[in-house]
């Protein structure tokens, strides 16, 4: 029997249904109330008093929603980012060996260091009004969403397969047409992944993104992230569960409204020539392929979409390398880094005299002894997580189905905030006398160690059918298959992965080595405790003297390490 639809059949399916109406009162809800939340991002300043955040269980839902909202909408800016700064970095040379240094710089600089320079500037821009204290909240965890995201499709671009950039060319691809036909889609698992990271990631720090202080007044956003710090402030245990229960509804709620189409959407994107492992639709793309409006609409959205990545628009190209002619590439290379370094020496010359104002060469020993610390927590702990996950992300990025059942899990462990592991810390290291310095160290790997599964699950998810199909017919298997196979195949993503969570180490060293219980307070030997100290006694010139040296263990030790293994991995990359 034929499956052609009659045109009356095919208008029948496109008329609005029970699950139209469904679909349309909730999207409704939500805007009603993402509407309502809105209105509290516009009133006076002066309206966040002390008494703004309740601990009171009612109120946890409007503060979920704020704080959900100032996330997605850093989500936003972070996908913006990634994809010109990426781009630019991926596409140019030149651009590549000062914005990839930046990049390593900001990673690793803490939350509360952005929030330091940066309010001022954000209440200037909207003076007495809230929404300037919301913008530096947002800009704060933009700071901690986009840097991984950018690691992540920069990887992508740099180990792009040269047939594909070959097929491209004999196309005639204009730059425009190249980078949404070519370049997004190759890098779309791996960042759909490390977006959903960096939802977590934006969790960790919410704390301190809602708790704004200039000078000697200090305000809390409401947010579940300034629920949080007040329940921490008043040493009450029920509020600490209830948040907890709200953030495991809220990320249950996006994982399985958004994440789980998106990474489902994204597996056909996959480099390959046979068919890999699938696993079923989510409900969520189900229900909407049940709709007759909402699928209509998506369906003209996506044509939107393509006519507008299809423009003949053509870019500025950039040309290789192999291009241009030696003595241009070297005068042009002498120019560049001669200003480069004229930058560098005028903004380090304006550092060192803001510095020595009044710090001593004696704080700056004490600031590098105690990178030396934090750096050997961060060396120890990498090792530690790569041992752990890069075999149990292998194991669940070969196995779709597995990977959705523990995708929410990992969320909600990689956004669970270290404040919320301070209670029973401070209470066993107090009752058994152990030593801050050892037993506060795990706090710094919590929400960090995610970067390696994620980004390692998002290796395999993306490792060609075609060369597995090719290892199980030469029999290749234990040691020798994961030496050969596997390894090499995600060995691009472990590095990227990696090498954000080096740098958000050293960013979470600044709430992991200073852990507070009531007026019970323990303080870790490391350069985190410093600048978290100096932030609290608001002493710019520490809070500059611990950043600069921070960024100067992160710079010195990506060159070192990360940065080859980077360069050797591009060269490796299975799909080249």
């Amino acid at each position: 029997m034929s499956s052609t639809l009659t045109p009356a059949a095919m208008n029948h399916r496109r008329l609005p249904n029970t699950w139209d109406l469904a679909a349309f009162v909730a999207v409704l809800g939500v805007l009603a109330a993402v509407a309502a939340a809105a209105r509290g991002t516009v009133m006076p300043i002066a309206a966040l008093g002390a008494g703004t955040i309740h601990l009171d269980p009612r109120y946890l839902p409007g503060y979920a929603l704020r704080t959900t909202m100032r996330m997605f909408a850093a989500l936003v800016a972070s996908l913006l980012f990634t994809f010109t700064y990426a781009t630019w970095a991926a596409k140019s040379r030149r651009a590549a060996r000062v914005l990839i240094p930046i990049l390593d710089i900001l990673q690793s600089v803490p939350i509360l260091g952005f929030l330091s320079f940066t309010v001022a500037f954000f209440l200037r821009l909207f003076p007495g009004n809230v929404l300037g204290l919301e913008l530096a909240a947002i800009f704060a965890i933009f700071t901690s969403q986009a840097w991984n995201m950018a690691f992540s499709f920069y990887q992508a671009l740099t180990t792009l397969p040269a047939d594909l950039e070959e097929v491209s060319r004999g196309f005639r691809l204009t730059g425009w047409q190249r980078f949404w036909r070519l370049e997004v889609p190759f890098a779309m698992p791996g960042l759909v992944w490390n977006t959903m990271l960096s939802m977590s990631g934006g969790w960790f720090f919410v704390v301190a993104s809602e708790a704004i202080t200039l000078g000697n007044k200090t305000w809390q956003l409401p947010g579940v992230g300034a629920y949080v710090a007040k329940a921490l402030e008043q040493r009450n245990i029920g509020a600490v569960f209830w948040a907890i229960g709200a953030m495991l509804l809220v990320i249950l709620a996006y994982d399985q409204l958004l994440f789980r189409p998106l990474v489902a959407w994204s597996a056909k994107f996959r480099v390959e020539t046979t068919a890999g492992a699938t696993a079923e639709d989510p409900w969520m793309l189900a229900i909407l392929r049940r709709t007759a409006l909402l699928r209509r609409g998506g369906e003209e959205f996506g044509h939107l979409v393509g006519f507008v990545t299809g423009l003949p628009l053509r870019l500025p190209s950039l040309r290789r390398t192999s291009e241009r002619s030696p003595t241009s590439t070297m005068a042009g290379d002498i120019v560049f880094s001669t200003i480069v370094a004229a930058i560098v020496a005028f903004a380090g010359w304006h550092t060192v005299s803001f510095i020595s104002q009044t710090l001593h060469w004696s704080d700056l020993g004490q600031a590098v002894m105690l990178g030396g610390i934090t750096l050997m927590r961060v060396v120890v702990l990498i090792a530690l997580a790569s041992l752990v996950w890069v075999p149990v992300g292998i194991w669940l990025g070969l196995r779709p189905a597995w990977a959705r059942r523990v995708q929410p899990i990992a969320q909600f462990l990689a956004a669970f905030p270290a404040n919320l592991l301070f209670p029973p810390f401070v209470v066993v290291i107090v009752t058994f006398h152990l030593n801050p310095d050892i037993f506060l160290t795990p706090l710094m790997i919590l929400g960090t160690q995610w970067y390696i599964l994620f980004n390692v699950i998002a290796g395999a998810a993306a490792y060609p059918g075609d060369l597995q199909e090719v290892a199980r017919n030469f029999r290749v298997g234990g040691f020798l298959w994961w030496r050969r196979v596997i390894f090499p195949g995600i060995f691009p993503y472990f590095v990227t992965g990696a090498l954000t969570a080096s740098g958000g180490s050293w960013n979470a060293a600044i709430v992991s080595e200073v852990a507070s219980w009531g007026h019970t307070r323990l303080v870790a030997h490391g350069l985190g405790a410093y600048i978290a100290q100096a932030t609290d006694a608001g002493d710019f010139h520490k809070i500059v003297l611990g950043v600069v040296v921070m960024s100067a263990f992160v710079v010195t030790f990506n060159r070192l390490l990360w940065r080859p293994l980077y360069h050797y991995a591009s060269r490796r990359s299975v799909l080249g």
